[in-house]
């Protein structure tokens, strides 16, 4: 979108952007592709800026928006950061502006050093996880104050939403919903590769095994949705004596529970410690 503007007498050509997009990896792109689609925005009122400069390109061109500068993104009214934690003192000290609103997904980062290291109070925080690509994510929010009363938060509820299912959650739980969906999907990679390489070791070959494990957790998942406890479907599944609960034996035998519990413990504090990293 642009408008005209009077400059020392002359006429001047300014941009109103309406979202600038900071980092433009996975889920960058995987968030900027469910902006367009849901036509929350128009392609003309959006903009990408990444590290490297090839990338931003190559997604600036292919979803058709605004390749930017760090003087453009100044010009946005709100801003997207979908960078890594790490990267983040090094961006802020170009991203800051006080008129902007911002809308992070680091992980750790809260709302405070947010606020405090870009001079906004119009701050919220997300955690997508990658099912956003396919659009399945499921994302937790939370704004300050000043970010509601500005229609920044539920600007950012709509925007994820274009991505799966967003929930708000007290910032005091991000971490742990972190821990557990943000690297969830990892979790369950592992476990999807575990029960293929079981069919493959048993006489399944690759492909198939690789298919079975993955719809097996779709239709799992799909059970649970309805509101089936873990515990009642693993019942409904092991019959006395069978093979299933034969399996389970040899699950608890490895302390398959433990491991996936400590998981989500380790990347909870993780995140816990990133956030004190700034």
């Amino acid at each position: 979108m642009w408008r005209k503007a009077m400059t020392r007498g002359c006429t001047a050509i300014m941009w109103l952007m309406k979202l600038g997009v900071v980092g433009v990896g996975k889920m960058g792109e995987a968030i900027l592709e469910g902006v367009l689609g849901s036509r929350l925005l128009e392609h003309s009122e959006v903009g990408v800026i990444g590290g490297v400069s090839r990338r931003a390109a190559e997604v600036a061109e292919k979803h058709g928006v605004a390749l930017l500068s760090k003087a453009d993104l100044r010009s946005a009214e709100r801003v997207l950061i979908c960078v890594q934690p790490k990267v983040f003192p090094e961006i802020c000290q170009w991203i800051a502006h006080p008129n902007a609103g911002f809308i992070s997904i680091m992980a750790g980062v809260n709302l405070a050093s947010l606020s405090r290291r870009i001079g906004s109070r119009r701050v919220v925080r997300v955690m997508p996880n990658l099912g956003a690509t396919i659009h399945k994510s499921a994302t937790a929010i939370v704004g300050m104050p000043e970010a509601a009363e500005s229609g920044d938060l539920e600007f950012a509820q709509a925007l994820f939403a274009a991505v799966g299912d967003v929930y708000d959650l007290p910032e005091a739980l991000f971490n742990t919903f972190t821990g557990m969906v943000g690297s969830g999907p990892a979790y369950a990679a592992i476990f999807a590769e575990a029960l293929a390489d079981g069919g493959v070791r048993m006489g399944l070959n690759r492909k198939l095994a690789i298919e079975l494990a993955g719809k097996l957790l779709i239709s799992t998942g799909e059970l649970l949705l309805r509101r089936v406890h873990p515990s009642i479907l693993k019942d409904e599944v092991a019959s006395p004596g069978g093979t299933t609960i034969a399996g389970i034996a040899e699950i608890e035998r490895y302390t398959f529970r433990a491991a996936i519990i400590e998981a989500v413990r380790a990347a909870t504090e993780r995140g816990q410690q990133l956030g004190e990293d700034k």
